[in-house]
């Protein structure tokens, strides 16, 4: 089959701009949200709390909100946008017109980038008000950005498609995205923590995502950055393919 790129763009512009015309839910709302974290953890620990020598707490936490904040965005854009066409009954719509499963992945997964972009640029735009954070190394933050988001896209597709109500998609957000994201690092370094907890973070794929996205930010991270690169790459290799094949095999989409 010929790639339909009038399809896969139209796709894409009409995921880009769902999101876009609530702008406040989809964009400013998680930002707000995330920076009172910033505000409650920063002047709380401030002056307490030194993870890295001579960076402040509010400059380690800062790149941890803003990364974990655009996953979170990136999974609620594709999983919500799915499950909403399923639930109401139009997702046949799309699924008629002649566009390859590549095409389809491409377009939800390349539409949650962008809104995770977005949050994350307000974010961290917001948070220079509370701290300076210059970026040492730009090209590893929107590398860790961009993969970081992708992965959450994919994973937000197979959500959507998996579940077949909303109470099912909450309960793969609460129990499975919100604990793997919370419990990566974003408040504390994995070498504070006890050998089990510290092992058992080793084997969590967002806490790559976070802590190369703070190197990237800061120049220091508690593991090698290219490191944490390959893994966020297989991550997304794998989540991909699983995504793939359930777009294939018409699981949960097709009658």
């Amino acid at each position: 089959m010929r790639a339909n790129t009038i399809g896969f763009y139209t796709l894409f512009t009409k995921e880009v701009w769902r999101f876009l015309k609530v702008i406040t839910q989809t964009i400013l709302t998680p930002a707000v949200t995330t920076l009172l974290y910033l505000v409650v953890f920063a002047q709380i620990l401030e002056g307490r709390v030194e993870v890295y020598e001579g960076i402040s707490y509010a400059a380690f936490l800062v790149p941890g909100l803003v990364i974990m904040a655009m996953i979170q965005n990136a999974f609620a854009n594709s999983s919500s946008s799915l499950i909403q066409s399923k639930m109401n009954g139009n997702l046949v719509f799309v699924l008629l017109a002649p566009i390859s499963v590549w095409e389809f992945y491409l377009a939800f997964v390349l539409a949650t980038v962008v809104r995770g972009l977005l949050v994350g640029a307000v974010v961290y735009v917001a948070a220079l008000w509370f701290v300076t954070l210059p970026i040492h190394h730009p090209a590893l933050v929107l590398l860790f950005a961009v993969v970081g988001s992708a992965i959450l896209g994919a994973l937000g597709v197979i959500a959507g498609i998996w579940a077949s109500k909303y109470d099912q998609l909450a309960a793969f957000q609460n129990f499975i995205v919100l604990p793997l994201s919370f419990l990566s690092g974003v408040f504390y370094s994995v070498h504070t923590l006890p050998p089990f907890w510290q092992q058992a973070t080793f084997w969590n794929p967002f806490f790559y995502m976070i802590d190369g996205f703070r190197h990237g930010v800061i120049g220091v991270s508690d593991v090698d950055p290219w490191k944490s690169l390959l893994v966020c790459l297989l991550f997304l290799a794998v989540v991909s393919a699983v995504c793939l094949v359930m777009l294939k095999k018409g699981y949960k989409i097709r009658g």
